[in-house]
């Protein structure tokens, strides 16, 4: 089915992504960014797509758009609320910002921000509202 391969590619893509923020907190490329970057909202979007990632890691796109697409969900994603896998996104999301801080603290040339923590929550909390008014008005219909 599509939306297996979909969420296969949205998982691999996660993963991925996860890495690269743990790995290149310490590279050069990063002090290079920050000083285009003086407030740090580079980590609105940043964390904003992985959580777009991550919800459709855990949910298949059917279940997003009901009715607009034919497929039917089975078995697991049938009987789980798309809501709950949409919150665990974020939470999955916001774990990862919090260990990339305490990661950074231990990087000589990064330091760790609660205010870094709080853009990335800014970041996750646009793309769950999007997600969930989207979600909203699809599943009235």
């Amino acid at each position: 089915m599509a939306w297996d391969s979909i969420r296969l590619s949205c998982s691999l893509l996660s993963v991925l992504y996860i890495m690269g923020i743990f790995l290149f907190a310490g590279s050069p490329i990063v002090d290079q960014i920050s000083s285009f970057n003086p407030y740090s909202l580079l980590h609105i979007p940043l964390y904003g797509v992985l959580t777009f990632l991550l919800i459709f890691s855990l949910i298949p796109a059917s279940l997003l758009w009901k009715g607009v697409w034919a497929s039917k969900p089975s078995g697991f994603a049938k009987t789980t609320n798309p809501v709950k896998r949409f919150l665990v996104a974020g939470l999955a999301a916001l774990g990862v910002a919090i260990l990339d801080e305490v990661h950074q603290f231990f990087i000589v040339s990064r330091g760790a921000s609660i205010t870094d923590v709080l853009l990335d929550s800014v970041g996750i909390s646009l793309v769950l509202a999007l997600i969930l008014k989207i979600y909203g008005r699809t599943a009235v219909q």
